[in-house]
């Protein structure tokens, strides 16, 4: 698996990277790739999103993208994993891809002992009451794209601006507001990266690269 971090990037340009990945992974020029970065302030309405779901927009720009999923917010001290994986074989099954990514953000909580866990129909990470992870892909020619974000330590205020992911009354928290001492950006990519490489889904040879 090839990764790439991309540091502190703007939206529109880390998208227009991610699809330029995605299209040589479908060509076979490049292998899996996970994409790592934390984006400039934005808000990004999903393919079955609305604007509805925005409340306040406060000078951050406003994106419609074409992940599932609805409103997001995504900012500073969060870290974003797009995964440009090649699903062949049984892996070609959304779903469970998506089962996949949850997984992953359940694995990377462990590592700091907070409990994580997935909730039947409403896509994400949650831990107790609250949202600590949105998940939201694409696929193009059994190629994914977008990803997961995870908050580490961001700014929660630009969430009350949305209604996130179109819940009502969803809490959103970050994994400093849990563990309550400061978090190193970096250690928690590297932490992410290693939880993509243990979750075992696409390491059973069900998706190659």
């Amino acid at each position: 698996m090839r990764y790439i971090d991309l540091g502190l990037s703007d939206y529109k340009e880390a998208y227009r990277f991610q699809c330029e990945v995605r299209d040589n992974v479908a060509a076979g020029i490049f292998g899996n790739t996970l994409i790592i970065t934390e984006h400039k302030s934005v808000i990004t309405i999903g393919r079955k999103g609305s604007e509805n779901n925005i409340f306040k927009r406060d000078a951050i720009e406003v994106l419609k993208v074409d992940r599932g999923g609805d409103v997001t917010y995504h900012g500073p001290g969060q870290v974003v994993a797009y995964p440009i994986f090649k699903l062949e074989n049984e892996a070609r099954d959304i779903h469970r891809f998506l089962r996949f990514l949850e997984e992953v953000g359940i694995n990377f909580l462990n590592k700091y002992g907070v409990k994580g866990e997935a909730r039947p129909g409403a896509t994400g990470v949650w831990t107790g009451d609250s949202k600590i992870a949105s998940i939201g892909i694409g696929v193009k020619k059994w190629v994914t794209y977008h990803g997961i974000a995870i908050n580490i330590n961001p700014d929660l205020v630009p969430f009350s601006f949305i209604k996130p992911c179109g819940i009502d009354g969803v809490k959103i928290t970050s994994l400093a507001e849990l563990v309550k001492e400061g978090l190193n950006i970096q250690d928690a990519k590297r932490d992410l990266k290693e939880s993509f490489e243990e979750v075992p889904l696409l390491a059973e040879a069900v998706c190659k690269g």
